[in-house]
């Protein structure tokens, strides 16, 4: 946190000048309180009370001037706002190694639901795209608005689509980056790349090209490793190990300013898109927050108020 006004701060003097006034006050009372003979004014002078009932108002009488003393020096914050408008492409994997069923009932069903109700969290104003990718990449989805279109398009992923086999991690960050270039490029929105995978490359270009223009173009790029290390495909009448990998999605994500995840489970990749949602949806923009204190110096003024009324008036 930091101050517009700083120097305003230096009326926190002022405030711990008046309780150290109030404390003087307090202990002179109390000796003249023992010295006082007349027992029966002494409890109209000095009533017999709890202690700590006599400085709760005046507590939260100083605390508020404290507060309000911070809100005039102008404080301002990182504040996360919701987006207006935003282009956000997903890409999954569409290989034979997402056939795999360590992840029930397989990999590649598992990501489209979890990518389902990603984009269904999605604001309505931010326009989603859908790339699918195995030995090249293909844009399943261009970006629309339109959340049935798009949940048609992730249901109709199916493994084989691009016709090729491989992992084109590259290639699906490139295709991506065009889709979204596309969407009003007069005023361009922010947009986000999420890439869902579960091994390294091994088709078309370098993924580390491929994030550094991402990050050159201001595209963050989000990935997550997805399986586990006991995946097995059927490959010809034998079986064949898939394990996981994600150190290339590892490298991409840092490369890119983006965020990397790993899930084992449907339950573990919901749990990430849900991370990556709040991420998306918002950003972080430096706002004055001198209300906060005003607001709680208010409250504070009216318990004090509050409990000086309740405590200590005087009725008739």
């Amino acid at each position: 946190m930091t101050f517009q006004s700083p120097w305003r701060l230096l009326l926190l003097v002022g405030v711990a000048a008046l309780l150290a006034a109030y404390v003087l006050l307090r202990r002179r009372r109390s000796r003249y309180a023992v010295r006082f003979t007349n027992l029966r004014l002494l409890d109209k002078v000095a009533p017999d009370r709890p202690a700590w009932r006599r400085h709760v108002p005046a507590g939260l009488f100083l605390a508020m001037l404290a507060l309000l003393t911070v809100g005039f020096a102008r404080p301002t914050d990182d504040v996360r706002v919701p987006r207006d408008r935003a282009v956000v492409m997903v890409a999954v994997d569409v290989s034979l190694s997402m056939t795999a069923t360590d992840v029930a009932p397989d990999r590649l069903a598992a990501a489209k639901e979890a990518a389902s109700g990603f984009v269904a969290g999605l604001p309505d104003t931010f326009s989603v795209g859908l790339v699918g990718f195995a030995g090249s990449a293909t844009v399943a989805v261009a970006p629309v608005t339109d959340r049935e279109t798009l949940a048609a398009g992730i249901e109709r992923l199916a493994e084989g689509d691009t016709g090729r086999q491989g992992t084109a991690i590259g290639e699906a960050i490139y295709a991506a980056l065009d889709a979204a270039a596309g969407v009003d490029p007069e005023n361009p929105p922010p947009a986000r790349i999420v890439v869902l995978s579960d091994g390294s490359n091994t088709a078309g270009r370098d993924p580390g090209e491929a994030a550094a223009t991402a990050r050159e173009a201001g595209v963050p790029v989000d990935t997550i490793a997805f399986g586990t290390s006991d995946g097995v495909i059927d490959l010809q009448g034998r079986d064949q190990s898939v394990p996981v990998d994600g150190e290339t999605l590892r490298a991409v994500a840092e490369q890119a300013a983006g965020s990397y995840h790993e899930a084992g489970s449907a339950d573990e990749l919901r749990a990430v898109y849900d991370d990556i949602n709040t991420t998306v949806g918002y950003t972080t923009q430096t706002q004055d927050v001198s209300a906060r204190f005003i607001g709680i110096a208010l409250v504070l003024a009216a318990l004090a108020a509050i409990a000086s009324m309740v405590w200590f008036a005087r009725l008739p």
